[in-house]
């Protein structure tokens, strides 16, 4: 079962690895909401089926902190919560190339290929495209590589990956956005860190935060971030 950040009667959040599927796709995968799901369902002793929203979705090869609703009420408002950005959601990627300023917010414009499965960026709309915003500031170097933390202001597929790659700063491992090799356990090196909301009943602050990915390459900046 994957590691349990925060829950309470209305939400849950819980770590999710590079590998694991956020939700059901073509793959046949096993999905993490049906794993959290069967975790409830034997924690609480629950008959019949489960109640679980997917808030929000983190791609296949990220990691970092995923939130469900546990009661429909919940799932309504974090919702719409994430619809108007009231939602802070912050992330550590890292990179091969020195960014062209050490914190800036950039704005594009995404449009989907529905047949690649992937987001073209772009500096002025096109027709079908959607306006993304993000900033992001310079935390730490290696001998190699570079250590961006970004908050995303909107939430558009593979915004992130796309936004980087295009200001000539790919995610480590992320060889459908330009990075040259990819990683040794199959993920990219962009880490959902911490998100921030006004809890969807309880209307307190709630701030979840995940630990950093194991391995060598995040261990090198750890003095970095806080």
């Amino acid at each position: 079962m994957a590691e349990i950040l925060y829950e309470d009667n209305h939400i849950i959040a819980v770590y999710k690895r590079s590998s694991d599927l956020a939700q059901s796709d073509k793959t046949g995968d096993a999905p993490l909401d049906v794993e959290v799901k069967k975790y409830i369902a034997e924690k609480y002793k629950k008959p019949g089926e489960v109640f679980l929203g997917v808030v929000h979705r983190l791609d296949r090869p990220v990691s970092g902190v995923m939130l469900f609703a546990r009661t429909s009420k919940a799932l309504s408002r974090l919702n719409e919560m994430f619809k108007t950005r009231e939602v802070k959601k912050i992330y550590f990627a890292i990179v091969k190339d020195r960014p062209p300023e050490d914190e800036a917010t950039i704005i594009h414009y995404l449009k989907k290929n529905e047949t690649q499965n992937k987001s073209y960026a772009y500096d002025n709309e096109v027709k079908g495209s959607k306006q993304a915003s993000l900033t992001y500031k310079l935390k730490g170097r290696s001998e190699k590589y570079y250590l961006l933390e970004v908050e995303l202001h909107s939430g558009r597929h593979h915004q992130i990956r796309a936004q980087l790659a295009k200001i000539g700063c790919p995610v480590k491992g992320d060889l459908k956005y330009g990075f040259p090799r990819s990683n040794e356990d199959g993920g990219i090196s962009l880490f959902a860190r911490r998100l921030e909301f006004m809890h969807p009943v309880k209307k307190e602050n709630i701030i979840i935060t995940a630990h950093f990915p194991e391995g060598d390459i995040w261990s090198i900046f750890m003095d970095s971030v806080s």
